[in-house]
């Protein structure tokens, strides 16, 4: 029987795993993290259709059934990678007939960007942050009280040279008017403002969402970036910004600055390039052989990509993407 190593244990790499079991191939799945899922195990609910994300979780789990032909492996972190051996970091190889990778991306780090007051100031969270008070059900200001006024700042760490992160998080726009959705469910009451550069609803329900938080919800949109966050003697946050439809600057106090941040490459991938021969692009993603016939095989035969390895991607794309790499590994195998 023929044994596949996936390295992550994300959705795209569960996925991955149960369609190769499906095919009859063994899998071992490496995961660094004490549990499989990924980052959906922090999310709370997905759009554009508000599904709580612990049903789609809870469902790729279901899928990935206890088989005699799968090992999954936690706690444990791939360092090299080759179409017949993965070594990990104990030094330990495990060897295979092929690999997909499916380590996913990293989270910017909000605190480089020191002019938000990302942990400096009080209620200044990031939009994963968000997420996980969403989840405990404990969305509060430091203090305890509820917020008055929120601002949600787009495009954090991303499309930003200054930080060397000059792609598009393509899921950062639409995550921003969910978020601020959900807050105004939570807090009818309350002012919430969506600082952008440019809005980017590119997906099916997108623009739908989008119109429904201004027209259903008021939610406010301004064309602009913060430039400043600052304390106030109360205990507030004051923002500074522009409004470039109006040409005006914009001063604000507010009481929650929640900053959404971008996808990343991850730092894996630096490993990859160095060690294994394979390819990144000038954003630090991993480069596929092409974009469109052969979008989940690296340059090296016997590796393959799943998710958002080699690009930004939503849940319903790594799902996907991780269908079409299973077959593309099953394929490959059976030439050999």
């Amino acid at each position: 029987m023929k044994h596949v190593i996936v390295i992550g244990g994300g959705i795209a790499g569960m996925q991955c795993a149960r369609e190769l079991l499906h095919e009859g191939v063994a899998v071992t799945i490496l995961e660094k993290e004490a549990d499989t899922g990924g980052k959906l195990r922090q999310w709370h609910k997905l759009f554009p259709t508000l599904t709580p994300a612990d049903e789609v979780l809870s469902e790729i789990r279901n899928r990935l059934k206890l088989s005699p032909n799968l090992t999954i492996k936690t706690g444990c972190e791939a360092t090299k990678v080759s179409p017949k051996c993965v070594t990990l970091s104990t030094g330990e190889q495990l060897e295979c007939d092929a690999v997909v990778v499916a380590t996913g991306f990293d989270l910017f780090d909000a605190r480089v960007k020191e002019e938000y007051g990302y942990g400096i100031y009080d209620n200044v969270i990031t939009s994963a942050d968000l997420e996980q008070m969403f989840n405990r059900g404990e969305v509060r200001l430091t203090g305890g009280g509820k917020p008055r006024r929120i601002a949600i700042l787009h495009c954090v760490g991303s499309r930003d040279e200054k930080v060397n992160q000059r792609h598009c998080s393509k899921v950062c726009c639409v995550t921003g008017v969910k978020q601020a959705i959900e807050l105004k469910v939570l807090f009818p009451e309350a002012d919430v403002f969506n600082f952008y550069m440019d809005i980017r609803m590119f997906g099916p329900g997108y623009e739908e969402m989008y119109r429904e938080a201004q027209h259903r919800y008021n939610v406010h949109f301004v064309r602009g970036r913060i430039s400043e966050v600052s304390p106030t003697i109360d205990g507030r946050l004051q923002i500074k910004a522009e409004d470039t439809l109006t040409g005006r600057p914009l001063k604000m106090g507010i009481d929650m600055l929640v900053l959404l941040v971008g996808m990343r490459a991850g730092k894996i991938n630096e490993k990859l390039t160095a060690e294994c021969n394979l390819k990144c692009q000038e954003s630090g993603f991993m480069q596929p052989r092409d974009s469109f016939l052969h979008n989940v095989e690296s340059n090296v035969g016997g590796v393959f990509y799943a998710g958002a390895v080699t690009a930004p991607k939503n849940v319903g794309e790594s799902i996907n993407e991780a269908t079409s790499a299973a077959h593309a590994v099953v394929e490959w195998l059976n030439r050999r």
